[in-house]
């Protein structure tokens, strides 16, 4: 739970001057990633008269810089979206789609115009843009989509291409962070990130297991940083890199809130794209040789080697590595073995033997999980660790050849991973890994 001994800032000091447009740059902390921003933070919101509000934010301290209040919309918002600068999109409560146009928020917020683009269906209790041209709602813990094609949208020429990516999604806020990249917390307080890539076809992160209960907003600009508004404060955070699905590495300013109280808005909506995340350039990693030490990089780049040559598999034959200096044994575990580029081609027996045993909730990309009653497979990715799903890449067997499988680390409804019984399966870490 964030901490109730807060600063409190006075809400009637408001600082109303120009937006700057210079660039600013966030730094978590040296040698981590960087939020770069095109200027002060922008959220809008609107408050429980149907009036909408403008608030800007320095994404370097937190602070607020000004927050205008502009006209009554003229409906009853339900969920809204911000699609870029001076564009929000606005349900009703009675289902009907609205495009606000802002024509300033300098000084003043002015609107341009109230247009209503859409008559019926919109609702959605949740509505957020990645900025990248997806529009997000959640209604019946559903999750559906939308292309947006123009930056004033005019209603579904330009508002299209609807599907539901998937059941399940009971949440209590969402945001978009980055393009096809969602932020929500959940009632009984977990942060999670998802990567939605089509229909059916997602992953989920779990970046904290409690502590965001009392977030009832959420919204993000992008680069790595996200508002949270808990009992009528705002709150800043910053994860020094958001695309790594951990949340090990997000920054608390709790003793330093954006505000402790005054956020009265029943809506609030950030543009995605006003900041963008820098990924730090990675030191080039020295090539391995066989037998010496090899980074998780190497590993699976060796690995999608052999799965993009779609190796055929055979216990008594034998294929080149990457390198082409060296062969191993095409079956499962002269697979693990090439891709560790280990001295020799090992067997599901001997693997042991060069790794060491860790927990199956431990697994990263590189690692294996091996049976040694007949195979063992190379753990690529988390795709939903709270649940037990993940990727794998493995040497499957002479009708299959080389492939790329998901599975629970329960085996799922038949308790089996790429047909081996579950329980069977034992978690290894190469000796000589190193992270990179």
């Amino acid at each position: 739970m964030l901490s109730t001994s807060l600063k409190r800032r006075l809400t009637a000091t408001l600082a109303l001057g120009a937006t700057t447009l210079s660039l600013v740059t966030l730094t978590a902390a040296p040698a981590q990633a960087a939020a770069i921003c095109g200027g002060d933070v922008s959220v809008y919101g609107t408050l429980p008269d149907g009036r909408l509000t403008y608030t800007a934010i320095s994404p370097n301290t937190g602070d607020r810089v000004k927050t205008l209040i502009g006209t009554d919309l003229g409906f009853t918002p339900k969920a809204m979206a911000t699609l870029n600068f001076n564009t929000v999109l606005v349900t009703s409560t009675a289902g009907e789609l609205y495009r606000v146009d802002i024509q300033t928020n300098n000084n003043a917020l002015a609107l341009a115009g109230v247009t209503r683009i859409w008559d019926s269906g919109w609702t959605f209790d949740k509505m957020t843009y990645d900025g990248a041209g997806h529009l997000y709602g959640t209604v019946d813990g559903q999750l559906h989509r939308y292309n947006v094609s123009q930056a004033k949208p005019s209603g579904p020429a330009h508002i299209a291409k609807h599907v539901v990516i998937d059941e399940g999604f009971v949440l209590k806020t969402l945001a978009a962070v980055g393009d096809d990249v969602l932020l929500a917390s959940t009632a009984d307080g977990k942060l999670l990130s998802y990567q939605i890539n089509g229909v059916g076809d997602w992953e989920r992160s779990e970046l904290k297991s409690s502590g965001w209960s009392a977030v009832d907003s959420l919204v993000s600009p992008g680069g790595g940083l996200y508002y949270g508004r808990t009992n009528g404060g705002m709150y800043w955070y910053h994860d020094a890199d958001p695309t790594d699905g951990k949340g090990s590495d997000i920054a608390y300013h709790s003793d330093d809130p954006v505000d402790a109280s005054g956020w009265t808005q029943t809506l609030l909506s950030a543009f995605a794209n006003d900041c963008t995340y820098q990924q730090p350039v990675p030191p080039t990693p020295t090539p391995s040789t066989r037998g010496g030490q090899i980074s998780r990089s190497e590993i699976m780049s060796r690995a999608v080697n052999w799965l993009n040559r779609d190796i055929p598999y055979n216990q008594g034959a034998y294929a080149s590595d990457p390198d082409g200096d060296h062969t191993y044994r095409t079956d499962c575990s002269g697979f693990v073995s090439m891709t560790w580029h280990a001295d020799t081609s090992y067997t599901t027996y001997s693997l042991p033997s060069v790794s060491s045993t860790i927990s199956k909730s431990d697994l990263q990309p590189g690692d294996a999980l091996n049976t040694q009653d007949g195979h063992v497979v190379l753990f690529e990715k988390w795709v939903d660790k709270a649940a037990g799903k993940f990727s794998y890449i493995h040497e499957a067997n002479t009708n299959d050849d080389m492939m790329r499988g998901q599975d629970y680390l329960n085996g799922g409804t038949d308790a089996r991973i790429a047909g081996h019984a579950a329980s069977g399966y034992v978690a290894l870490r190469y000796d000589k890994v190193v992270n990179g």
